[in-house]
């Protein structure tokens, strides 16, 4: 059986206000045609003049002219209005003005008596007047102006798109957003292209308002001398006051248009509505209106010029000038009130919700509750010599650490501190709240009671001596340290430790942006071509994890550039690049101009070549070391390096090119600060003091 096919009946009340709108521009092309009596003339002249206040009041009000993009089409809309009145209003003159001033209706009547005051010369000047004012002024430059402003919005438009194609790549902005601008960047187009368009009706109601008012009156005198009898001058002064008022009353409503339209395109990128932008902009000013009260007392007092309204105005003028600034700084007040509490709910509110505790501080000092409280009357010393700690690593290795957060736990002993990177926890310490610390490696001890503890920053041989005998250790000699101290000191060879962690890839971008124009497009040119702006962040790493300062951004990028077109390797291109920089390391290394070096064996030196396994082409592909030769290695190392630690002397080991980096993997297990070079890294005018071998 056929199914009877589904019939789509709108509905009324959805549809309604679409019917009635289109019934209203029925009605205005009705009037064209039709004759219409004066009372209804009167109900249609009174409902333009609403209808262009209207107008212009949404006009002044809006808060940027896109908020009214309806406007080209209002505007047509009411100058067809005037226009089908117009054409009622002359029928209506030609008809039966020979009955009397009151033939076209009562508001036509109203505004001939108010506007001529009884003589008809009068009320063409004026009518002529406002017909120039609109035509000319006001048409004339809101036209110029909706012109210009369509031209450079669409010639803007490339540019505004590729901006926010570019804000969505770099993730400034989502889909959503890229989307709403796209349609308001199409919207903007479109309403000043439309601008351009509807300024022309204006002119275009204008010039046809003139022509309408000159045709009543000479129709209107010959069909009243002709027609009905009437003499010249009767006839004249019925028909011109008839058509005069006519063309006043389409006038004053074609003027508020006007001026609406000029208000709406002359606004351009300014925010707020009209009364915001202009009075805000004029009253911001307060020596310019103090100067504009100076020059209206002035004028005041010229003998020959009315006192009392410049002596108003300036008083007003300067009364402005000084109760404006207050006014606007108790503004300001209220504002920057209201954005602090609204960035303590928001900082309160994050602390709250789920993302807070997703995120991890870089830098975390975690006191237990014992350690929190002991230094809780320090913590003011503690920010102090925290912000000064990161100052030195950034003049040292070249970049700024993150910020470290000094946080209480109790979920930790109360007399421990644990120090975190990234949110693990990568060192931790008891600290004996309320005694001293007394380094003294291989030395003598301090003749006061102690306990023997290791230093947590170095493992150093300390002294752990109560602060009341602080004054006795001075007095021998030696230098006691206190808790914050102490705790400063191992929080600062942690991050040492832990460089190439905190170098991020927002860090390398940073440092980049910072350098002269040339070498911004180097690195580019680097990272475009040979390798990845990651690839550089892994060369910069390798740099930091040996505490090689990066601190001469320029010098790394040149080396880079020469061996990154040939090689691949990040390992390579980084022993390329310390070799470059050889001046550096050994300045950064040396002990007031000496250098103090410790070489790696010829055993030694036998044993690492010959754990490098090379292919066909003499490149290393691989080192494999006999475990046994390797601890043994390690024994001996061990033992030779601890007797110069203990010395406290600076100094730096020594082995050939290619087994430097293998060499380094093995050290840094055992000693993590000892510093390795090839010697191709010793630079020339370094003074080397050899103080012996590991053999």
């Amino acid at each position: 059986m056929a199914q009877t096919p589904a019939i789509s009946i709108p509905k009324l009340g959805g549809s309604a206000r679409d019917v009635g709108f289109a019934l209203g521009i029925v009605v205005i092309l009705c009037i064209l045609f039709l004759p219409i009596p004066p009372f209804l003339i009167d109900m249609g002249l009174a409902f333009s003049i609403a209808f262009s206040v209207l107008i212009l009041m949404v006009a002044l009000w809006i808060q940027r002219p896109l908020d009214f993009s309806s406007f080209p089409t209002i505007l047509l809309i009411a100058t067809m209005t005037r226009l089908a009145l117009n054409i009622a209003t002359t029928r209506v003159i030609l008809s039966h003005g020979h009955e009397g001033h009151n033939a076209a209706g009562g508001v036509i009547a109203g505004f001939s008596s108010l506007v001529m005051s009884g003589d008809f010369v009068i009320g063409v000047i004026v009518f002529l007047i406002l017909v120039t004012v609109n035509f000319i002024v006001i048409t004339k430059g809101a036209t110029r102006i909706a012109e210009v402003g369509a031209r450079f919005t669409l010639d803007a438009i490339p540019g505004k798109q590729m901006s926010i194609d570019a804000d969505l790549s770099a993730g400034i902005i989502d889909e959503k957003e890229a989307q709403r601008r796209r349609r308001e960047l199409e919207e903007e187009s479109s309403f000043f292209g439309s601008m351009d368009g509807a300024s022309k009706f204006v002119r275009g109601d204008a010039v046809a308002g003139l022509l309408i008012t000159a045709i009543n009156i000479f129709g209107g005198i010959i069909i009243g001398y002709f027609r009905h009898g009437m003499e010249i001058g009767e006839a004249a002064d019925v028909f011109v006051k008839l058509s005069v008022g006519d063309g006043i009353v389409s006038q004053v409503p074609a003027l508020i248009v006007s001026l609406a339209a000029g208000l709406l395109v002359s606004r351009g990128g300014t925010q707020g509505s009209t009364d915001q932008a202009v009075i805000n902009q004029l009253s911001g000013y307060p020596r310019a209106l103090s100067v504009a009260a100076a020059l209206m007392v002035l004028l005041a007092l010229i003998p020959g010029l009315p006192m009392l309204p410049f002596m108003a105005l300036g008083g007003l003028m300067a009364f402005g000038s000084w109760f404006i600034p207050r006014q606007l700084e108790k503004e300001n007040t209220f504002l920057r009130e209201q954005e602090e509490k609204m960035a303590v709910q928001t900082k309160e509110q994050e602390k709250d919700s789920v993302k807070a505790v997703l995120k991890t501080s870089e830098i975390e000092l975690a006191l237990g509750k014992l350690v929190s409280t002991r230094l809780l009357g320090a913590h003011q010393e503690l920010g102090f010599r925290v912000g000064k700690m990161r100052k030195k690593f950034a003049s040292q290795y070249g970049f700024v650490v993150p910020e470290i957060k000094v946080t209480d736990d109790i979920a930790i002993a109360e007399k421990s501190y644990q120090i975190r990177i990234h949110g693990t926890t990568v060192a931790s310490n008891l600290l004996r709240v309320g005694e001293v610390l007394v380094v003294t490696g291989s030395g003598r001890k301090p003749s006061v009671p102690g306990d023997e503890i290791r230093e947590p920053a170095f493992g150093m041989p300390a002294v752990s001596v109560l602060e009341a005998f602080t004054e006795d250790l001075k007095r021998e000699g030696f230098h006691p340290i206190d808790n914050v101290s102490v705790v400063l000191t191992h929080v600062s060879e942690v991050i040492r430790n832990n460089l190439p962690q905190l170098l991020s890839y927002k860090d390398v971008k940073v440092l980049i942006d910072r350098l002269d124009p040339e070498y911004k497009k180097l690195a580019d040119e680097i990272c475009s071509t040979h390798m990845s702006y990651s690839g550089l962040q892994a060369v910069l790493k390798l740099l930091l994890a040996e505490r090689v300062s990066i601190r001469n951004l320029h010098l790394i990028l040149e080396a880079v550039a020469e061996l990154a077109p040939h090689v691949r390797k990040t390992e390579q291109i980084v022993e390329h690049v310390r070799v470059r920089m050889a001046q550096q390391l050994c300045g950064d290394l040396a002990d007031n101009g000496v250098l103090r070096v410790l070489r790696l064996g010829s055993k030694w030196d036998l044993v690492f070549h010959q754990a490098l396994k090379r292919d066909a082409k003499g490149e290393v592909v691989e080192f494999d070391i006999d475990p046994r030769s390797l601890e043994e290695f390690s024994e001996q190392a061990t033992k030779v390096i601890r007797e110069f630690m203990d010395r406290g002397l600076p100094f730096v080991l020594v082995t050939s090119p290619e087994t430097r980096s293998y060499v380094r993997m093995i050290i840094e297990r055992l000693f993590a600060t000892l510093p390795v070079l090839s010697h191709v890294e010793l630079a020339k005018g370094i003074e080397i003091k050899i103080l012996g071998s590991i053999s």
